[in-house]
C-alpha cells in the first residue's frame, strides 16, 4: 500500500512538472505568435498608411493637373506619376534652369502659337524637345529649340543658308513649329496625339491608331507607338505640372547667367558682324551671340531691302536711338558705322566645287563655310559619298539676284507685339507721334505687329 502511494504520488509530481513545463512553453509560443502578429499588423497599419498618402498625394496631383487644363487633356496616371516625381525630386536644379530661360523665350513662343491658333501650353515641348537651347543639336540632326531637321524645316519655310539657320531663331522656328503642330492636328484630331506626332512623325501616330483598333485615343493607341513617344507624352504632361506648381515642391526660378532676358530688337538694314556691333556700342559679344544664335558666320546679312532683326539687350532710350540710326543708315558718316563695317569679311563662293582625292562632303562643306546638307540639296545627293573628279555645286542653280535700292532718307522701323505710336516716338530724336502717323498715312494711333512705319531720320 505504501509502495503504491509512494508511486502514485511520483506519478503526479512528474505530471504536474510535465504540465508546468507545457505551460510555460505554451504561454512563450503565445507570447512570440503575439509579437509576430503584432509585427505584422503593424506593417499592414504602415503599409495602409502610406497607402492612403500616396492616394491622397495623387488626388492632390490629378486636382492641380485639372485646375491648370486648358485645350490639352492633361491626364494623370501611373505614367505621367513617374515623370513628376523625377522631375520634381531629382531634377529640381533642371527645372528651375527651365524656368528662368522660359521668362525670356515662353513669351515669344505663346506669340507664335497663338497666332497661328493652336494652345500656348504647347510651347512646353521646346522644354523636352531642347531644355529651351536655340544651339541644341540632337544625334540624327535636329537643330534648334524645336529641334527641326532639316528637310522639315525647309518645308515650312524656313531659311538655312550661308548666314542663317532659321531653326535657331526662336521666333521664326516657333512659327514653323506651331504650323507643324496645326497640320498634325488637322489629319489626327487630338492634341495628345499630336505631341505624339511631334515626337515620331504623323505617319507613325495614324498607322498606330489604325493598329489599335482606328480610335484617335492616345493612352489607348500608346503600346502601338515607338517606345521612346510613349514616354514622351507622359514627360510633357509632367513638366506643364512641375512649371505650373514648382513653388510647391521647393523649385525656384534660376535667372540665366548667359544674357539679361530684358531685350530690344534692332531692324538692320546692312551687312555688318556682331563683333563689331559688339565693339562699337560696348556690349558683351558673348551676349550678342546668345541673343542671335541663328547668325551661322556672326554676321548679320541685312540690307535695305530685307532689313534683318537683331536682338540687343536693353539699353536706354538715346543709346537705343543712336545704334538703330547707325545700323540703318545709307551712308557711312559716323565712326562707330565704318568701325562696324570693317570687321565684315566678304565671302566669296565660286559656283562649283571639283573633289579632291580623299576629300568628303563635310570636308567641301568646312572649306567654304556651308552646310553639308545644303550641298546634298544642291547636288541632288542621296548620300554623302563623293567621289575625286567629282563637280560640286556650291550655289543654287538658280540664283536670286535683288535690285539695288537706292538711299533712303527714312528709317524703317518694325512693330512688335505691345508697342504704341508714343513709345516709338520717345526712342527717336526729332519725331513725334504725329510726325510718324503723317509720314504713315495713319489715321489712328491702332498698330498691328509686323507693320512698318517710316521714321524721318533726326
Amino acid at each position: 500500500m505504501m509502495k503504491s502511494t509512494l508511486a502514485i504520488a511520483l506519478c503526479f509530481l512528474t505530471f504536474s512538472a510535465f504540465a508546468g513545463q507545457k505551460q510555460g512553453q505554451f504561454q512563450q509560443d503565445a507570447a512570440e505568435k503575439f509579437k509576430t502578429e503584432a509585427s505584422f499588423f503593424q506593417t499592414a497599419d504602415t503599409l495602409l498608411q502610406s497607402a492612403t498618402l500616396l492616394s491622397a498625394q495623387n488626388k492632390i496631383y490629378r486636382q492641380r493637373l485639372d485646375s491648370i487644363q486648358s485645350i490639352i487633356p492633361l491626364n494623370f496616371n501611373e505614367h505621367v506619376l513617374q515623370y513628376i516625381e523625377l522631375y520634381a525630386e531629382k531634377r529640381k536644379q533642371h527645372i528651375g534652369k527651365m524656368l528662368g530661360l522660359s521668362e525670356y523665350y515662353f513669351p515669344i513662343f505663346e506669340k507664335s502659337l497663338r497666332e497661328v491658333g493652336v494652345p500656348d501650353e504647347l510651347k512646353f515641348l521646346s522644354v523636352i524637345e531642347s531644355s529651351l537651347n536655340p544651339n541644341a543639336v540632337s544625334r540624327s540632326g535636329a537643330v534648334g529649340p524645336w529641334q527641326f531637321m532639316y528637310t522639315t524645316a525647309k518645308g515650312y519655310g524656313l531659311v538655312m543658308d550661308n548666314y542663317v539657320d532659321e531653326r535657331k531663331d526662336p521666333v521664326q522656328a516657333s512659327f514653323a513649329a506651331a504650323h507643324y503642330l496645326e497640320d498634325a492636328y488637322g489629319r489626327i484630331g487630338d492634341w495628345l496625339l499630336t505631341i505624339a506626332a511631334y515626337n515620331c512623325g504623323t505617319g507613325a501616330v495614324t498607322r498606330a491608331i489604325e493598329r489599335s483598333g482606328g480610335e484617335a485615343d492616345f493612352w489607348k493607341v500608346r503600346p502601338y507607338l515607338p517606345r521612346e513617344t510613349q514616354n514622351y507624352v507622359p514627360a510633357f504632361i509632367a513638366t506643364v505640372y512641375v512649371m505650373n506648381y514648382h513653388t510647391r515642391h521647393n523649385i525656384s526660378p534660376k535667372t540665366p547667367e548667359e544674357f539679361n532676358p530684358l531685350t530690344d530688337i534692332i531692324d538692320v538694314n546692312r551687312t555688318v558682324s556682331l563683333a563689331s556691333i559688339a565693339k562699337a556700342a560696348n556690349l558683351d559679344l558673348s551676349e550678342l551671340l546668345v541673343l542671335n544664335p541663328w547668325y551661322k558666320k556672326q554676321i548679320v546679312n541685312g540690307s535695305a531691302g530685307s532689313p534683318k532683326r537683331l536682338v540687343v539687350p536693353a539699353v536706354n532710350k538715346q543709346t537705343f536711338a543712336a545704334l538703330y540710326e547707325v545700323l540703318n543708315q545709307a551712308e557711312a558718316e559716323s565712326e562707330m558705322l565704318i568701325l562696324a563695317s570693317t570687321d565684315v569679311k566678304q565671302i566669296e563662293i565660286p559656283a562649283t566645287h571639283r573633289a579632291k582625292e580623299g576629300q568628303t562632303l563635310l570636308m567641301v562643306a568646312n572649306q567654304y563655310g556651308l552646310e553639308v546638307q545644303d550641298l546634298k540639296v544642291y547636288n541632288y545627293l542621296q548620300s554623302t559619298r563623293i567621289v575625286p573628279g567629282q563637280l560640286i555645286r556650291l550655289t543654287p542653280e538658280k540664283a536670286i539676284v535683288k535690285p539695288k535700292v537706292a538711299p533712303s532718307k527714312y528709317l524703317t522701323y518694325i512693330v512688335k507685339a505691345g508697342d504704341t505710336l508714343s513709345e516709338i516716338a520717345e526712342k527717336f530724336s526729332g519725331t513725334t507721334t504725329s510726325k510718324i502717323k503723317a509720314l504713315n498715312g495713319l489715321k489712328s494711333n491702332s498698330l498691328k505687329p509686323g507693320m512698318k512705319l517710316k521714321i524721318n531720320k533726326g
